[in-house]
């Protein structure tokens, strides 16, 4: 559909994957490289530049490969909740991802007989073979990067300083893919369209009592409930110092987008006094 077309092209605008005359700019054609979704493509590069390229990867796969979670069979709900909170990131879904991806690696390596793997998975509910394939197409992402000889930074997960760089990294790819609870009760006004969706069952913060104010999300599914997953905090901060000043006003009038304009504004005599000392 036009509708359709104009707004992916809108879309690849905004992640400066356009030129002026509407063609592919430099940085598009890098993008264009992966096999992935360009915000996908786009975070994925800009964590070249916050050292944060390892989790990146891992974290790319995670989320192309089919979800890793199992559906419990009956009577065992429980269960596997408590078996996915052992993985569970207070930081969110996407770094929950990253431990489940490090345990289901260290499990495969393991000495022991060639199904651990197997059973690990079967013990915790997951999907030995999404799993599996997170594992092929991380490889194959790696093989990209050092074709095309871009840098790997080493791993750092764990750190305050690794986790604001994903989080950095994660925003310049899916500033599109925010949302606010307006009420305390898990009710996420998207920005974009203000459409009102709750979290997936899945998510981490499905399993706490904390519902973050401000989300990150991966994909909005109608077809789910209207909800979003995989989701992680953010702070409205750190969203105003990556979005594109375009792409934010563009946005429809909203009480987060005041909210938003309101933190914007603060941070612009702390940004001009840093371009001076530039």
């Amino acid at each position: 559909a036009p509708e359709s077309l104009m707004q992916a092209l809108e879309d690849l605008d905004y992640l400066a994957a356009l030129d002026n005359d509407g063609n592919l700019s430099e940085f598009g054609i890098i993008m264009s490289e992966f096999p992935l979704d360009p915000q996908l493509s786009k975070s994925l590069l800009a964590s070249c530049e916050f050292e944060c390229v390892d989790e990146m990867l891992t974290i790319a796969a995670m989320v192309t490969a089919p979800s890793c979670f199992l559906q419990s069979p009956p009577g065992t709900e429980e269960i596997a909740r408590t078996r996915w909170c052992r993985f569970s990131h207070p930081a969110g879904d996407h770094f929950t991802l990253i431990n489940i991806f490090n345990a289901f690696r260290a499990a495969t390596a393991s000495p022991t007989h060639p199904g651990n793997s197997e059973k690990w998975c079967r013990d915790h509910f997951l999907s030995c073979s999404a799993l599996s394939m997170a594992g092929v197409i991380r490889a194959e992402l790696v093989e990209i990067m050092k074709r095309i000889e871009l840098p790997i930074s080493q791993p750092d997960f764990g750190s305050e300083e690794n986790l604001l760089s994903i989080k950095k990294a994660l925003l310049s790819g899916y500033f599109m893919h925010i949302a606010r609870d307006v009420d305390g009760s898990g009710n996420y006004l998207m920005l974009t369209h203000k459409q009102v969706a709750q979290l997936h069952p899945s998510s981490s913060y499905s399993n706490t009592r904390r519902i973050p104010e401000w989300v990150l999300f991966h994909e909005f599914s109608l077809s789910e409930g209207n909800s979003i997953r995989v989701v992680s905090e953010i702070s409205p901060q750190l969203f105003a110092e990556l979005v594109p000043q375009y792409y934010f006003s563009n946005l429809p009038p909203s009480e987060s987008k005041d909210i938003l304009q309101g933190v914007i504004n603060h941070l612009a005599p702390v940004s001009a006094t840093k371009e001076e000392q530039k």
